[in-house]
C-alpha cells in the first residue's frame, strides 16, 4: 500500500498539489493523468524522496524498492545486455561476492539466494525485455555508445523493467518507443507482478495496461477504478451531477435570501428570518466546475488544389549513400485526399520514406512523379531544436510575414493554439507541447497539399491530442502519419502502409491485426477476419479503383469550382461598383450596363452551381458504389 496523506508540493513558489491524499493498493496498475504542467512529474520526485513535501507524508512499505527510468541514458562501452543485467543490484553483488568467497557456508547462502531470485534465467529475461523494446540479438551485444540518445533511453527502460522494483514509476515511457515497442510495453505492464504508477497521454495504453486512474486536477488527486475511457465517462457524469446540484442549491439560496430580505425587519417573522440566515450560513456552496478549455489546432487549407496522384513512385530505391538503399522496390501512389499511417519498427525506414516524399532525399533508382505546384510540409520531433531559442512565437511568424501588421501576425500565432501570454515567451521557455504547436504552425504555414507528421503527439496531453485529431480530420489535404499513438491513427488514417524488409507496401489488415501480429495474437482471430465477406483491404482497393474511374468527373468538379470562384469574384466587383451612389449621376449608361451584367453573372453563377451539384452527386455516387 502506498499512502499519500494531506501532501502539498510547491516548485519555484508555485503550488502544484494542495493538501491532497491518495491510497494506492499493493499490486495496483494505475495511470497518473492530468494536463501538462499540473505536477505529475513533481509528484514522482516526491515519491522517490528527491523532493520534500511542504505538508503531509508519503508512506511506502518497509524496504520497498522504487524503480524509474534514469534521466540520462547510458552511453558507456558496455554491451546493452550487460547494462541491463547490472540493473539487478542484488544479483550483481552476489555474483561479485561469489568470485572471492571462501567460507563454505557463505558460498552456500549465495547459491541459495541466487536460486531464490531466479538468477540462472536472468540473461534470458534481460534478452527478452531488450528484444521487446526493439533490440535484436546482435544489437544486444553492441556497446551503448554506438546507439543514439532515443535508443539508449530504451536501454534505460529495459534496465528498470529487468530490476523488477516493488513500485515501478514510468514517466511517458512511450515518448521514445515506436508503435511496436508501445504494444510490447502495454502487454508487459499489464502482467507486471508489482505496483505500477504510469504517467502517460496514450489513451490506448491507459485503457489496456492499467486498471485504475489517478487524476491530478485543481491541485487534488482522485482515484478512479477502470481504464481511461471508463474514467472519462464517470468524470463526465460527476461533472453533470455537480452542476445540477449547484443550480439546485443556487435556487434554494435565492429563495432563503428572498425571505430574509422581506421579513427580517418584521417582529412577527424575525425568528423565521434568523432561522433562514443560519441555514444560509451552514450551506456550503457547491463550486461551478472549472475545466480549462484546450486551445484548438488549426491548419491552413491548401492554397491551390492539385490533381491526383500527387505523388507516384515506380520501382524506386532510396538511401543515404549511393547504391546502399534503405528502401527499394517502391511502387506506390498518393492521392490528394489520402490519409496514410506508416507502420513498422524504428530503424526500418519510416522517416527515410517521409524524407523522400518531402523531397529531402532523392531516389537512387526508379522514378517519382510529383504533381506540379505540390506543397509538402513536414513536422518531426527533432525539428523542435530548430526553433530559435531566444525568439518568441511572434518573432518566428514575423519572419514569414515581414510586411504584415502586428495584429495579423498575432492572429496567425493564435491560430496555432498559443495563448496570448505565451506569444511573447522565448521559445526556450515554452513547454514541449507549446513548442510542438508552434512548429506545426510554422511547418503548415503556407497551406500544404500534403502534411507529413512524424510522432506529433510526444509532448501533447490527452485533450490536446484530441484537438489535433479534430484539426487533421478538418484539414482537406493529404496526410502521412508516423505515430505510436493508436488512437490518433485509428481516428485519422484511412490507409495503413507497412515499412518492413526494406520496402513499403499497403498493409491488408487493421491495427487490431497488427497488434495481434506484434504480440502473438490468436491465429483463429486472424483467420476469422480473413474469412469476412469483404476485407478492409479489398474495400480499400475497390475504393481506389472507383476513385481512378471517376477521375474525369473529379476534374470536371474542380473545373466547375474554378468557374464558380471566378464568376463570384466578377459578380462581387460589379456589385461593388453598383453600390456607389455617384455612379447613377455621373454615368447612368454604365450603371444600366452593369445592372444587366450583374443579372447575367448571377444567372451564370446559378448555372455553374447547379452543374457543380450534379457533378458532385455523380462523383459521390460513383465512388460509393
Amino acid at each position: 500500500m502506498i499512502t499519500l496523506s494531506d501532501i502539498s508540493l510547491r516548485i519555484a513558489g508555485r503550488l502544484l498539489i494542495d493538501h491532497a491524499s491518495l491510497s494506492l493498493p499493493a499490486g495496483a496498475k494505475a495511470g497518473l493523468v492530468g494536463r501538462n504542467g499540473t505536477g505529475k512529474t513533481t509528484l514522482f520526485r516526491a515519491i522517490t524522496g528527491e523532493l520534500a513535501t511542504e505538508t503531509g507524508t508519503i508512506s511506502l512499505p518497509k524496504n520497498a524498492r522504487i524503480g524509474q527510468v534514469a534521466q540520462e541514458a547510458p552511453g558507456t562501452e558496455e554491451a546493452l545486455i550487460e547494462i541491463v543485467l547490472k540493473a539487478d543490484k542484488e544479483r550483481a553483488a552476489l555474483l561479485e561476492e561469489e568470485k572471492s568467497a571462501t567460507d563454505a557456508n557463505r558460498i552456500a547462502e549465495i547459491h541459495m539466494r541466487l536460486a531464490d531470485i531466479d538468477a540462472h534465467s536472468a540473461e534470458a529475461r534481460a534478452a527478452t525485455i531488450l528484444s521487446g523494446l526493439g533490440f535484436d540479438e546482435e544489437a544486444q551485444k553492441r556497446p551503448a555508445s554506438s546507439f543514439s540518445g532515443g535508443w539508449r533511453m530504451r536501454v534505460a527502460l529495459a534496465a528498470v523493467l529487468f530490476s523488477e522494483p516493488d513500485l515501478l514509476l514510468l514517466d511517458e515511457p512511450t515518448n521514445y518507443l515506436d508503435l511496436e515497442g508501445t504494444l510490447w510495453l502495454e502487454n508487459y505492464v499489464s502482467r507486471y507482478p508489482h505496483t505500477v504508477l504510469l504517467i502517460s497521454h496514450d489513451r490506448d495504453l491507459l485503457n489496456r495496461a492499467v486498471t485504475s486512474i489517478v487524476h491530478l486536477d485543481q491541485k487534488k488527486l482522485t482515484f478512479w477504478r477502470g481504464g481511461y475511457d471508463q474514467f472519462e465517462r464517470q468524470r463526465a457524469e460527476q461533472i453533470e451531477l455537480q452542476e445540477k446540484a449547484r443550480v439546485k442549491q443556487d435556487a434554494q439560496r435565492k429563495h432563503l435570501q428572498s425571505f430574509v430580505d422581506r421579513f427580517r425587519a418584521k417582529a412577527s417573522k424575525a425568528r423565521q428570518a434568523q432561522s433562514r440566515i443560519k441555514a444560509l450560513e451552514k450551506m456550503k456552496p457547491i463550486a461551478a466546475w472549472s475545466d480549462e478549455t484546450v486551445r484548438p489546432f488549426s491548419f491552413p487549407e491548401p492554397v491551390k488544389s492539385v490533381a491526383s496522384p500527387i505523388v507516384a513512385i515506380q520501382g524506386g530505391a532510396v538511401g543515404y549513400e549511393p547504391r546502399k538503399p534503405i528502401l527499394k522496390n517502391l511502387t506506390l501512389r498518393i492521392d490528394e485526399d489520402d490519409r496514410i499511417a506508416l507502420l513498422g519498427a524504428n530503424g526500418n525506414g519510416k522517416s527515410t520514406f517521409a524524407k523522400l516524399i518531402a523531397s529531402r532525399l532523392e531516389l537512387d533508382t526508379g522514378g517519382m512523379t510529383i504533381a506540379p505546384q505540390l506543397k509538402v510540409a513536414m513536422f518531426a520531433q527533432h525539428q523542435l531544436d530548430d526553433l530559435r531559442p531566444e525568439e518568441n512565437a511572434i518573432e518566428h511568424v514575423r519572419r514569414l510575414m515581414p510586411d504584415a501588421p502586428e495584429a495579423k501576425v498575432r492572429a496567425r500565432v493564435a491560430q496555432m493554439g498559443l495563448a496570448t501570454e505565451k506569444m511573447t515567451t522565448a521559445a526556450k521557455d515554452l513547454s514541449g507541447g507549446e513548442k510542438a504547436r508552434l512548429l506545426m504552425g510554422l511547418a503548415s504555414f503556407e497551406g500544404p497539399n500534403l502534411f507529413i507528421l512524424d510522432e506529433p503527439t510526444n509532448h501533447l496531453d490527452i485533450d490536446s491530442r484530441e484537438s489535433l485529431i479534430h484539426a487533421l480530420n478538418d484539414y482537406p489535404g493529404a496526410v502521412i502519419l508516423i505515430s505510436h499513438d493508436r488512437h490518433l491513427i485509428e481516428a485519422t488514417a484511412d490507409r495503413l502502409w507497412l515499412v518492413k524488409d526494406g520496402t513499403v507496401a499497403p498493409y491488408e489488415g487493421d491495427l487490431s491485426d497488427y497488434r495481434s501480429q506484434i504480440t502473438g495474437g490468436s491465429a483463429d482471430r486472424r483467420e476469422k477476419r480473413e474469412a469476412d465477406k469483404a476485407s478492409k483491404a479489398d474495400k480499400r482497393r475497390e475504393a481506389a479503383a472507383r476513385r481512378a474511374a471517376m477521375e474525369p468527373v473529379a476534374k470536371q468538379v474542380r473545373a466547375t469550382e474554378g468557374l464558380i470562384e471566378r464568376t463570384r469574384k466578377k459578380l462581387d466587383g460589379v456589385e461593388d461598383e453598383l453600390a456607389n451612389p455617384a455612379l447613377y449621376e455621373k454615368d447612368p449608361k454604365k450603371a444600366t450596363r452593369l445592372a444587366k451584367e450583374r443579372s447575367e453573372l448571377a444567372a451564370a453563377l446559378a448555372r455553374h452551381e447547379e452543374t457543380w451539384l450534379e457533378l458532385s452527386a455523380e462523383y459521390e455516387q460513383g465512388i460509393a458504389e
